[in-house]
């Protein structure tokens, strides 16, 4: 709508109208078109309402930054007092004592830290990870304590706290600069010749007071501005893995399921060639023996060929079982019907010692992962029965909630037997190790001499 049509859109008369409404003579207007008529006034465009928000992550920012400046260096300072009196205490049992506190510090601040800053920002920081030693003798803590020391991931967090508390130190000092700076830019409303700044001992003229009170609050909210700002991009940049990180680590991880997967099926495969090869064939052909004996008997001596059935018969009932058997241990159907508190309960009450089956499993997960926990939960269960002297076998069932945010399916099976089950390439332990990988997940090992011996497994729920 253009100006000249304003009036006349308002209902009054135009200047060039003659009276009765009609227009005077002159050149040709171009009629509004009855949509620019009715228009209604165009409203002011809200303000973006990201632009009221905008303020407040960088608040949040200076916050943790006033907050870090004040406690982040001396935590710091007293983990360095635990590493230096460990060291010198290094021959003593004490300094072993002091270090190890001292690393389990550290992977408290390199915890809090990512939390804080993917809580901060809303930036997918990955969760600390303690990774815990797969051994189970006396080596166990301090290798699970190298572990961490050897984690980059943790250092870099630390690293993050360590330059965050300095930034925040900075912050605080700025902070106390722009306070200083707002009473001195209005003191000229006083009636003071001159201007004392506290803390300092200076003394300004009241000439010099405005101006050196706006440098002051100027450079103390400038910097802290500039100070939060980098905050976040040290912290992001140090934290969050970029692109190219991400995709080698799934690619990592990618290559171990793999392996894995191979593993476990060629260690599946050749434990049932061999069961095949030592159970079933043996007794197939002394099956066909038998018959045999008893077809050239059946004429001379009825009574010993009837016997020699009856033994191939009660063999042919074994052979079914030992190959109902090994099929089950290729598929379960019940874990399939009925799921694996069904199975799990079903393996309890085959069981030769006793095992109680604690399952709280709020739903199903994806077959794979089903799968290669009830394969755990029965090789560890045999494992009891045959080598660690068990009274008792406990199992523990969950589906939690990782730190990522995912459901994870969780077992544990426990003895009380006399422990010292070690992790062999090609033994047992290592294939369900093998088949836990290949599904994505993990296994470890706990099981010192004297017992107990407990094995964990954590699986993706989802496939």
């Amino acid at each position: 709508m253009t100006s000249s049509d304003a009036p006349a859109a308002a209902g009054a008369p135009s200047p060039s109208a003659a009276p009765g409404g009609r227009p005077a003579p002159g050149p040709a207007q171009p009629a509004a078109s009855p949509a620019a008529a009715v228009a209604p006034p165009v409203a002011a465009a809200p303000a973006d309402p990201r632009a009221r928000r905008s303020f407040a992550p960088i608040a949040a920012t200076v916050a943790h930054l006033a907050v870090l400046g004040a406690i982040g260096l001396p935590i710091l300072t007293a983990i360095g007092v635990l590493v230096a009196l460990g060291v010198g205490t290094l021959l003593l049992v004490v300094g072993l004592g002091l270090l190890a506190l001292a690393l389990l510090a550290l992977f408290a601040v390199a915890w809090f830290e990512r939390e804080r800053v993917a809580g901060l920002y809303g930036v997918p920081v990955p969760p600390a990870q303690l990774r815990r030693s797969p051994r189970t003798d006396w080596l166990r803590v301090p290798h699970t304590l190298l572990r961490i020391v050897a984690d980059g991931q943790h250092w870099r967090a630390v690293l993050s706290f360590f330059l965050a508390s300095l930034l925040g130190s900075i912050t605080v000092s700025l902070l106390g600069l722009a306070g200083l700076g707002g009473p001195l830019a209005f003191a000229a409303l006083g009636a003071a010749d001159s201007v004392a700044v506290p803390y300092f001992g200076y003394v300004v003229p009241v000439e010099w007071a405005p101006l050196v009170g706006s440098l002051a609050l100027v450079g103390g909210i400038g910097g802290t501005l500039g100070a939060a700002y980098a905050h976040r991009g040290i912290t992001t940049a140090l934290l969050v893995p970029d692109e190219r990180e991400r995709l080698e680590r799934e690619a990592r991880e990618s290559r171990v399921q793999r392996e894995g997967a191979v593993r476990a099926a060629d260690l599946d495969r050749t434990r049932i060639e061999r069961d095949l090869h030592d159970g079933v064939q043996p007794r197939l052909v002394s099956i066909a023996m038998q018959l045999g004996m008893a077809r050239d008997k059946i004429d001379s001596d009825p009574a010993a060929a009837r016997a020699l059935i009856d033994e191939a018969h009660a063999s042919s009932k074994s052979a079914v079982t030992e190959l109902r058997q090994l099929a089950r241990g290729i598929h379960v159907a019940v874990l399939d019907d009925r799921g694996l508190d069904a199975a799990v309960s079903a393996l309890a009450a085959r069981s030769t010692v006793p095992v109680e089956v604690d399952a709280r499993i709020d739903r199903r997960c994806s077959r794979e992962a089903e799968t290669a926990a009830y394969f755990a939960i029965a090789e560890s269960i045999t494992n009891a029965q045959k080598h660690a002297r068990a009274s008792r076998i406990r199992v523990a069932i969950r589906t939690r909630t990782a730190p990522d945010g995912r459901t994870v399916l969780w077992a544990r099976v426990e003895d009380d037997g006399i422990g010292g089950a070690v992790r062999q390439v090609g033994g047992g332990i290592d294939g369900l190790a093998h088949r836990i990988a290949g599904a994505g997940g993990t296994l470890a090992l706990t099981s010192p001499a004297g017992g107990p011996t407990a094995i964990e497994v954590e699986l993706p729920c989802a496939s």
